[in-house]
């Protein structure tokens, strides 16, 4: 086919080269025609009006033929032919160039050989996934339920040290106050409610300063340490040191242990050293945490009632928003929540969400917030008509079995309500009293307060008064205890377990976010409520707090063996609501600017939004149901963070973790986690070469347990491995399997020691630029060979503790590892790392070693070598450039051919399109259609590489704000000058009437309301679709010609064989760039119009319900209904406050 193209091509020059003189001779008859004699000087100045009309027709037919002919001569001087012949010679010559280097340096024959010797020894069987996930929950159901039993022992020591303890106003108790311990004063004493306290670094415990043989306490800056409720609480909470050193000692793979007391102090075992924000601020408060929320109440329905008429102007509508969002601060995935606004008529805050609830998830509840920061104040206040709304809604709720089906309750948040409500109770609510209405009057005024009493009192809710923003936080948590009345009042301890969470208050967080995969990050907490049991407070159902444990999802995870799974194959969990506890492809964090910080919807990643090609939902319906079973998809899926895409075949087989409202999934891929091997070597044998010095084995897996006893926890998982097959620690808890594999990887792999020494030894015949040499196996074993001193070497990092994408981890096998088991063993696969990833020019070299017994192979790992470009770079232009005295008499082309010609280009890409050569260096590491658009969209369209798109549905997009300016024009510099003044200092007299100085102590709501100002770039959730491009094997070859306006530009392109890279060589002299725009990988916002945005926000996904639910119980004493506050004002502040307003008018 390439040589018909070329005899085409010679056609078309001899037809331009007569087209040329046909020209020429044309422009001749041209100029005779439109009378040439004319032009002459002496006839000039008395031509007629016709001749000169003909004059200038014949001036345009003549430029016409320049035009056309100078189009044609530069179209055909700029094509040039191309030998398809010559390029082959190349790409074959450098093909076997690379391959021998890669073999040499690797040893891949060698291990093969290794592997080939020992088939026989070697028991090949298929993976069964329904057994192996029910093993694997198994194991998990064990392990929570060991933290379930240490919360319950919690519980009820909390509970028998409330009973006997009697409440003393007047209590003097010294507890250590975590801000305070270790301090002291100006002479060197120890500072009240500090004192010493011992800390020692804890590998368990991230490594941080803790005190295991005491706990300590942590009080909220807002909360006074020593009020009376404190000291009881702290007092009576001292026998919990007991259990929580016992608890420990039982299950030493036990958290963080706490109790959440309902007034507001933290005690926290182990102790350690409370560290406050930059401002010496502590705003963390348990009461506001979602185990502590979960576990006080059961699930609810909520309507916010919000009044934003002209009178809540000022403070009062910024306590308003403050409180609507504390109140969405309570509110976890498993209730319902909606944002009414009124004034003379109703809205939704979210019109889209009209008439009905959604799930109080993060991504929600973060919406919610952002709608909160624009409402404003206009018109008058007229609740009815809002009042009237909620009670529809929930209603319909209830009777179309929508939301929580649990507690239902409407938030009235207004200044003020003067109209009369008891028709609208008795239509909706009297007498059953279903629907629980809270009431917040905000402001100082209290001429309303009895109505708004009334509303809470009648509809068995609360009444609270909310004049400053330090009150808001203590009186929204008033709501949580009445609703846990019900369930107090029965002695109903129900365990929950929350949705997956970020822990942001211990100081080692920010570490954490940098040293580890960032699904691993998250943890759960289980928790149970604390009842007061005292017979004399039974009915008012008291609350005294929470106890709970910390699970770190990573220790969860190690459970699922990854040995087991195989190269793709990996495990997730689930919550009730379809949301991903743990899955290797969750991102909770986004960049901004530097720092790594968790996206605003990070814990509410639905399992369709990860598993994308479940289209139906299937797999997340049966999950959600708590079923067991199997489905198979072919996917899409990608390495690289999204850079190469990869075809696989998935077996999903997943079941329920009792006692728990998660399941348990894992994947297993055909071909590759379908097979695993055994062999078998004597342990004396397997520990002489696990001993080498170039061997190591994945730490973060878990070959032996080290967190069982204290001594074990600095041991290294080689160590451990090693101390055990050794007898020094025979009651190390080991896999007995996993150490028979690596033991026999170990001695199979154990003669690449020697050989890569004996290349390293051999300096005169060592290629200069090859670094590394490396090996490793699914047992979690890996080798490597340093062939350069860390001075020279380029890759410093590489197959380093640092370098997790090429290390083997609990989330993944190394980049090199996935990429050769999807490529055919034998062959090398070449790739440049990430820019972000690399240390300098390197390049990698990969394949894959496999086992076969009878019709069975399974890999048994994959080995290669790294390298710098500049040693493949120097074998390439070596290789295509033919010598000045080539004998061109046969070749039908440019001859001789060579790449460092100024107008030809030469390029080695790879099978995803990416550069590994080319004459501008820095195009090395890019994707070839930024570099060449025009070529890569010809190689598209003919076949020889596919686009592909990807979804990402975690996703982060700038948000542009648009800001509206409404400011009227001003009659006058003077009376502009006053208003503002007037309007500066009304407000001000406003703000010191209605502000409280302990609202300074809340300084992230000013901080926050700066943010909302500063929105301009900010990042959003969003979802975008993405190109991967993949090179299509069965075109080995292909060449041809591009149009590009007044040029055209040839390439021929070469597969190198035994390899994944291809060979280019391509025109330079022909610019197409306007006609062939770059083809880039940027990936592209899905933009949604606003009916179908509206559709996906509304969507309820099917969910699973927590099980139990306390809304009612017939002793509840409905009469503790709250109080008003006692009002006082300043007479001096008060005179003052008239004389500016005097001054002013």
């Amino acid at each position: 086919m390439s040589l018909r193209k070329l005899d085409c091509i010679g056609s078309f020059l001899d037809f331009c080269n007569n087209y040329q003189r046909a020209t020429i001779a044309g422009l001749m008859q041209v100029a005779a025609a439109a009378g040439m004699n004319r032009w002459s000087w002496g006839n000039c100045g008395n031509a007629s009006k016709s001749d000169k009309s003909g004059l200038h027709r014949g001036r345009l037919m003549m430029l016409l033929w320049i035009i056309l002919s100078s189009s044609l001569c530069l179209m055909v001087d700029g094509q040039m032919k191309l030998s398809p012949e010559t390029v082959q010679q190349w790409a074959v010559s450098f093909g076997k160039e690379i391959a021998a280097l890669s073999t040499r340096y690797s040893g891949a024959k060698l291990l093969q050989k290794k592997y080939k010797e020992v088939e026989g020894m070697v028991k090949i069987e298929e993976v069964d996934g329904e057994e192996l996930v029910k093993k694997f929950a198994e194991e998990m159901e064990e392990m929570l339920g060991r933290k379930m039993k240490s919360v319950k022992r919690l519980a009820e020591a909390a509970e028998d040290a409330d009973l006997y303890h009697e409440y003393n106003e007047t209590l003097e108790f010294e507890y250590f106050n975590s801000m305070l311990i270790n301090s002291v004063d100006e002479d060197g004493n120890s500072v009240s409610l500090g004192g010493e306290f011992p800390l020692e670094k804890n590998e368990h415990f991230d490594k941080l300063p803790v005190n295991t043989q005491l706990s300590n306490i942590q009080v909220p800056t807002n909360v006074y340490n020593r009020d009376p409720a404190i000291l009881n609480g702290a007092y009576m909470s001292e026998a919990l040191n007991d259990v929580f050193i016992d608890n420990f000692k039982k299950d030493p793979t036990l958290t963080w242990q706490y109790f959440g007391s309902a007034t507001g102090f933290f005690r926290l075992y182990p102790g350690i050293q409370w560290i406050p924000d930059e401002n010496g601020v502590v705003t963390f408060d348990c009461r506001n945490r979602n185990w502590y929320i979960q576990a006080a109440t059961s699930p609810k329905d909520v309507i916010i009632v919000v009044d934003v008429s002209g009178s809540m102007k000022g403070l009062r509508l910024t306590i308003a928003k403050h409180t609507i969002n504390t109140i969405l601060d309570t509110l976890g995935e498993n209730d319902f929540v909606n944002i009414i606004a009124y004034s003379d008529y109703v809205r939704y805050v979210e019109p889209c969400f009209k008439g009905t609830l959604v799930q109080a998830d993060l991504d929600n509840r973060e919406h919610f917030k952002l709608l909160i920061e624009e409402l404003h104040v206009k018109g008058e206040g007229k609740v009815k008509k809002a009042m009237k709304e909620s009670f529809k809604i929930l209603n319909e709720a209830a009777a179309q079995g929508q939301g929580s089906l649990c507690n239902q309750a409407i938030m009235l948040i207004t200044d003020g309500a003067m109209e009369d409500f008891q028709d609208v109770f008795e239509e909706f609510n009297w007498p059953e009293r279903r629907v629980r209405v809270f009431t917040y009057l905000i402001g100082r005024e209290v001429t309303f307060a009895e109505n708004v009493k009334w509303i809470a009192c009648n509809n068995k809710g609360y009444y609270t008064h909310v004049s400053t923003l330090a009150d808001v936080q203590e009186n929204v948590m008033e709501y949580l205890h009445v609703l846990s009345r019900p369930m107090v009042i029965n002695h109903d301890h129900d365990i929950i377990w929350t949705e997956a969470y970020m822990d942001t208050v211990l100081p080692s967080t920010a570490k954490l976010f940098n040293s580890q995969a960032q699904s691993l990050l998250l943890m759960t907490s289980v928790a149970m409520p604390v009842f007061s049991k005292k017979k004399e407070t039974l009915s008012h159902g008291i609350l005294l707090g929470v106890v709970g444990t910390d699970v770190a999802l990573k220790e969860l995870m190690r459970l699922v063996s990854r040995y087991k799974l195989g190269v793709h194959g990996y495990g997730y969990l689930l919550t009730n609501n379809g949301y991903i506890l743990s899955h290797p492809d969750l991102r909770p964090l986004y960049k901004e600017g530097k720092k790594l910080k968790p996206k605003p919807n990070y814990n509410s990643v639905d399992l369709a939004e990860v598993e994308w090609e479940d289209t139906e939902e299937k797999l997340r319906t049966a999950m959600v149901k708590g079923e067991t079973g199997t489905m198979s998809l072919d996917v899409r899926t990608s390495v690289d963070k999204g850079t190469r895409v990869m075809f696989l075949k998935n077996d999903y087989f997943y079941t329920v973790i009792n006692e728990t409202p998660f399941s348990l999934g894992i994947v297993l891929t055909r071909g590759y986690g379908q097979y695993i091997f055994t062999g078998n070597v004597s342990v004396e044998e397997g520990l002489h070469d696990l001993m080498a010095p170039d061997l190591t084995i994945a730490n973060e897996w878990t070959y032996c347990e080290t967190d069982i006893d204290p001594a074990h926890r600095k041991l290294s998982q080689l160590q451990a491995v090693v101390r055990y097959l050794t007898g020094k620690e025979p009651d190390l808890e080991c896999d007995g399997h996993l150490l028979q594999q690596t033991l026999f990887d170990a001695v199979v792999t154990a003669p690449m020691e020697a050989y890569w020494t004996a290349l390293m030894l051999n300096t005169s015949g060592m290629e200069e630029g090859v670094e590394t040499a490396f090996l490793g196996t699914r047992s979690g074993l890996l080798r490597f060979q340093r062939y350069t001193g860390m001075e020279k070497r380029t890759a410093k990092s590489f197959l380093t503790s640092t370098d997790k994408e090429n290390m083997f981890t609990l989330d993944h096998f190394p980049v090199w590892y996935r990429r050769a088991s999807d490529y055919p063993a034998g062959q090398f696969l070449y790739y440049m790392p990430r820019q972000e990833t690399r240390a300098g020019r390197i390049v990698i070299a990969t394949t894959a070693v496999t086992v076969t017994v009878g019709k069975k192979t399974a890999i048994a790992g994959a080995i290669g070598v790294q390298m710098t470009l500049d040693v493949m770079e120097s074998k390439f232009w070596a290789i295509a450039a033919q010598p000045n005295d080539t004998d061109c008499s046969d070749t039908d082309g440019v001859c001789p051919l060579r790449c460092d010609s100024f107008d030809i280009a030469c390029y080695v890409i790879d099978n995803n399109g990416f550069v590994i050569i080319s004459k501008q260096r820095n195009d090395a590491g890019r994707f070839f259609g930024e570099v060449d658009g025009s070529v890569m969209t010809t190689l598209i369209r003919m076949g020889m590489f596919k686009r592909v798109s990807l979804f990402d549905y975690q996703a982060m997009c700038k948000m542009n704000s648009h800001s509206v300016s409404s400011a009227r024009p001003l009659l006058s510099p003077f009376y502009g000058l006053a208003s503002a003044l007037k309007w500066f200092l009304s407000n001000f007299l406003l703000f010191l009437l209605e502000f409280n100085i302990c609202g300074f102590w809340h300084t992230e709501h000013f901080a926050d309301a700066s943010a909302h100002k500063k929105r301009g770039d900010i990042l959003q959730p969003c979802d975008t679709e993405y190109p991967s491009f993949v090179y299509e094997p069965s075109v080995k070859e292909t060449n041809s010609i591009i149009k590009c306006g007044r040029c055209q530009k040839m390439f021929v392109v070469q597969q190198i064989p035994e390899s994944n890279l291809l060979m280019l060589v391509v025109q330079a002299d022909c610019d197409c760039s306007r006609q062939y725009p770059p083809l880039t990988m940027e990936p592209k916002e899905v933009k949604y119009n606003a009916s179908v945005k509206c559709d996906r926000m509304r969507y309820q996904k099917i969910r699973r319900r927590p099980e139990s639910c306390h809304a009612y119980h017939a002793q509840e004493n409905a009469n503790d209904c709250g109080g008003a506050s006692i009002i006082s004002l300043s007479a001096s502040l008060f005179l003052t406050c008239l004389s500016f307003l005097a001054l002013v008018s």
